[in-house]
Formats: C-alpha cells, structure tokens, sequence
C-alpha cells in the first residue's frame, strides 16, 4: 500500500453547485406547494443515488408522478443536471493535477445515476485521480462507514494515511470515525494548505515516495 492519499468529494469541492432555484420554478409551474416536487420524488432520488433504478426509469417516475409529458422530462431533467454539475473548481482542480505521482488520488461522492457519464464528459475527472467511488455505482452513500472503506480498499490505502475532503461535516465526522484524516472544505486555500500539511506528514513519516 502506498503511504499517502488525498480523496475528495465532488459536489461542493470540485464542483461548484450554488442552488439555482430550479425546483421551486417547477413546482409554481405545475401548481405544487412548495416542497412538492421533492415529496412526490424522494424515493426515486434515493434509489438513483444508491443505483436502485437506471436513468430511464427515473424519466418514466418523473413523468408519472408530476405528469409531465416527454419534452418536458427532458427539461425537467435538464434543470436537475445543470444544478448537479454545477461549474468546474478550477483552482482546486489545478493544484490536485499538480499532485498526480506525489500521491494516491480518488474521489467518493454521493452521486446520482448518470453522474460517471456526465461528469467524465465535461470535467474529466477519470483522468484526474486514480480511483472514482460513486455512491450509485456500490450502492452505499456517505457517512456510510462502508464507503469511507470503499474508496480505500480502491485506492489500495490505510484510511490513516489517507485525508479525506468534504464540503459536509456530518462526512468529515464520518472519515475519521472510520479512521481517515478528514478536512472540512470551506475554501481552496485552506484546503490546499491542509493538503500540503498532509502530504508533508507523509514524507517525514517516510513512506510517501514518488507513485509510478
């Protein structure tokens, strides 16, 4: 196993995903209270984020539960992926390239099913770190201690060696329950400082040498 991991969330970190507002729109559009869309969905937003339905299926409960017809699934679902994605952390983004052969790389996200497809396509994130645990694809979501053993048992790494990063205490709370070094994300400076920290301890620690 080698000695050093940073791991980092996506949504909130990597991804910069201020609310735009879309539910509310849909919901005075169909003539739903507020909330409405959200309780007429929730069981199908749970089981996309553990990968219990495909994507057709979740199109198919959207329609029949807010009696949409076909385009305007489509908008629907345009709306809840332009909200998820958000706009790429470039900065974040940058110094974690930067990182690549210095350390172990992965990211574990509560996600959403469709998020692999999406996010490859625009951010590349499979290019950026070693390993991608997504809730949807093992079927477990953060604070979850098995998915915290997940990404590393991808990543081949001891969660002591390993510094999670996430932009939700509740997970940062969980990290280190299950035995990571974990930072709550508030910004990239001090993120970025946490990880040099991190990575530094590695090195006097002796066992961060350069990844092949």
């Amino acid at each position: 196993m080698s000695a050093s991991c940073v791991v980092l969330d996506i949504g909130g970190v990597l991804e910069i995903t201020p609310e735009t507002g879309w539910v509310r729109r849909w919901e005075e559009r169909l003539g739903l209270p507020h909330g409405g869309v959200g309780e007429r969905m929730r069981d199908v937003w749970v089981a996309g984020g553990v990968g219990a339905v495909g994507e057709q299926e979740v199109r198919r409960e959207v329609a029949s539960r807010l009696g949409l017809d076909g385009p305007r699934v489509e908008a629907f679902m345009a709306d809840l992926w332009t909200e998820y994605l958000g706009t790429p952390n470039d900065e974040l983004i940058d110094h974690v390239r930067g990182l690549r052969g210095k350390c172990r790389l992965g990211i574990l996200s509560n996600s959403f099913v469709g998020a692999r497809e999406r996010e490859t396509e625009l951010y590349h994130f499979d290019e950026l770190v070693d390993r991608i645990v997504y809730s949807h694809e093992i079927g477990i979501e953060k604070p979850d201690p098995r998915a915290f053993e997940a990404a590393c048992a991808a990543l081949d790494v001891r969660p002591e060696n390993c510094l999670f990063i996430d932009d939700v205490a509740v997970n940062v709370e969980a990290a280190r329950a299950a035995g990571m070094q974990a930072h709550l994300f508030e910004d990239n400076a001090r993120t970025i400082t946490r990880i040099a920290a991190h990575l530094d301890a590695g090195l006097l620690a002796g066992g961060s040498a350069p990844l092949g």
